[in-house]
Parts: structure tokens; C-alpha cells; sequence
């Protein structure tokens, strides 16, 4: 059974063909809940295309009750977060994103050039310097770590599982924080392929240039997910493993060595959603 997760604030989600489970830790216990794989989801998940769509929405829609979920669950009785404060301040997130991985590196380009080949290999490339500059601030935040600690727990659980092996802390230890299946190298082949896709389909106007970004996501989504999804079982493959490398490389800064505690967790989350 393929399985998929992420990384939450202080805690895992996995999910399964039949199941996602999120795990969080509480002081000195695990707390885990779960619920049905969305149906939609499950119905598309063998139509080629059209799939990554759909698990880009779901994946959105789902990682982000997951976020609001495990964030209240850190929060004292009388300190809990309003659902309007946590669905405010990823509102916000998702406007800055915007602003900075699609209107700063097409304002910079302008800037520099008009013409038609440069102007997309290099706003192409000042979204990756900006995606990678950006990972590499936020993880000095000692929070933002813990959340790369969860996120290596979870690739070494989903290494463990797929290999086989006990789920026990000792067993998922000797395995590797990098996955190839992980969001990190699609976020950086939806980056590859734009600078390919923004080259076809171009108009000298900013603003047009501005929506079409946000338009064609779904559609360059779509092209990533296939993308990873057959490289992940080609892995041994010579070009396959060339292509793969800067997403794997970039996972050295997402995810970190977890301690047994974040592994438990990690665990916890990978036995529920794959359980009958």
C-alpha cells in the first residue's frame, strides 16, 4: 500500500488509500485521530492528469485542517487559537506566497529584460533562488526545525513501512530522512516545469503574465505529479536519478534527524493509517 504524509506542528498526518491518521504529541502521550480518505480523491486516483489536480486541492484542503488541528492542540485550555485568527494568518500565507514566489521574480525580470527566452529562464530561476533562500531562513526558526525533525520522522516511519520492517523507533532509525515521493522535489519540479510551460504560452502584457501564473498551477501541478510519481518507482533508472537529485538535495534542508520521541509519533500515525 503506497502512503503519503506531512509534517505538523508537533505531530505527523499519513495517509492511506482508506485512511488518513494524524498524530500529535501531548506532553507525555500521543494523541491520534483519523478519518475516511476522501472519496473524490480515491475516485480520480487512477486517472492520469487529471489526479495530480485533485491531490494538489485535497493535499492543500487537508494539510491545512491538519495545521489548524495540531496548533490548537498545543495550546493551553485558556489559550486557544480562534478558528478565525488560524484561518486569518494562513490566508495571509498563502497572499504572501503569491507576492513572493510569482509577483517579485516577474517584477525583478521586467526589470532586466523584455525578450522572450531570457525574461523565463530568469524569472524561472529567481523563483528557485527565492524558494531555496526562503527554506534556508525559516530553518534557523527553532520551531520551523521541530516541524523539519516531524518531517525526517515521517519519511524514515514511511521508509520502514515500505521496507517491510517492525515499526519500531530502532528500525526506522536506519533509514534515510529523504524520501523520493516527497512534497519538497514536486515543489521544485513545479518550479522546473513552469520556466518550461511560461515559455509557450506567453504574452508581453505584465498582468497576463501575472494570471497565467496562477492559472496554469493546476495544470503544471498535474504534469509534477506524473512526473514524480514515475520517477519514484524508477529510482535505479541513470537519467531518472540524475532529475531526481536538486528535489533530494533540497530535502537535506527540509527534513532532519528526529529523536525517538518525533519517531514515536511518526509511527504512531503510519500504524493507524495503514491499519484494517
Amino acid at each position: 500500500m503506497e502512503i503519503g504524509g506531512q509534517a505538523i506542528i508537533e505531530g505527523i498526518l499519513i495517509k492511506s488509500k482508506e485512511k488518513v491518521a494524524i498524530s500529535v504529541r501531548k506532553k507525555n502521550k500521543i494523541k491520534t485521530k483519523t478519518q475516511k480518505t476522501s472519496s473524490i480523491s480515491k475516485k480520480f486516483s487512477k486517472i492520469p492528469f487529471l489526479r495530480g489536480i485533485v491531490v494538489l486541492l485535497d493535499t492543500i484542503i487537508l494539510g491545512t485542517r491538519a495545521l489548524i488541528y495540531s496548533a490548537k492542540e498545543q495550546e493551553e485550555e485558556q489559550e486557544k487559537i480562534s478558528n478565525f485568527a488560524l484561518t486569518l494568518t494562513i490566508t495571509i500565507s498563502f497572499i504572501i506566497a503569491i507576492a513572493l514566489f510569482i509577483f517579485l521574480p516577474l517584477v525583478i525580470s521586467k526589470l532586466i529584460t523584455e525578450e522572450r527566452f531570457t525574461f523565463n529562464i530568469l524569472d524561472g530561476v529567481l523563483r528557485i533562488v527565492i524558494f531555496i533562500g526562503y527554506i534556508i531562513i525559516i530553518s534557523k526558526s527553532k520551531e520551523v526545525r521541530r516541524v523539519f525533525e516531524y518531517h525526517g520522522a515521517e519519511h524514515m516511519a514511511v521508509h520502514c513501512y515500505e521496507s517491510k520492517k517492525e515499526l519500531t523507533p530502532k528500525n526506522c532509525k536506519k533509514f534515510s530522512t529523504i524520501h523520493p515521493r516527497c512534497g519538497t522535489s514536486f515543489i521544485f519540479l513545479v518550479l522546473i516545469i513552469s520556466i518550461i510551460l511560461f515559455s509557450i504560452v506567453w504574452s508581453e502584457n505584465f498582468f497576463i503574465k501575472f494570471l497565467q501564473r496562477i492559472i496554469l498551477i493546476p495544470i503544471i501541478a498535474s504534469l509534477s505529479y506524473e512526473i514524480l510519481k514515475f520517477s519514484s518507482k524508477r529510482q535505479k533508472n541513470p537519467l531518472i536519478k540524475l532529475i531526481s537529485i536538486p528535489g533530494l538535495l533540497i530535502q537535506k534542508i527540509t527534513t532532519k534527524r528526529p529523536d525517538t520521541k518525533q519517531l514515536e509519533v511518526a509511527i504512531a500515525a503510519v500504524k493507524e493509517a495503514t491499519s484494517p
